[in-house]
């Protein structure tokens, strides 16, 4: 699954968290995060990987199929 710059967006706002701090977490620059956000480029595939991995360890859920979003994954019981 590869995530939407909409997606990363969305997914850091659930979470309160900036550009610089998914940036440090996934270990890469803040311009990685800035240019995928606004859609100037596409990742490479491990750096795509490690925001996706950043944001699903802070609570964040990503789906797929017909509406791709985000939601804050549900705590089990």
């Amino acid at each position: 699954m590869s995530i939407t710059p909409a997606q990363c967006r969305a997914a850091r706002g659930l979470v309160d968290m900036d550009q610089a701090v998914l940036a440090d977490g996934a270990m890469i620059t803040r311009g990685v995060i800035v240019d995928f956000e606004k859609g100037r480029r596409v990742p490479t595939r491990n750096n795509l990987a490690a925001i996706q991995r950043v944001l699903e360890e802070a609570g964040v859920e990503f789906t797929n199929g017909d509406a791709p979003g985000v939601r804050l994954r549900t705590k089990k019981r």
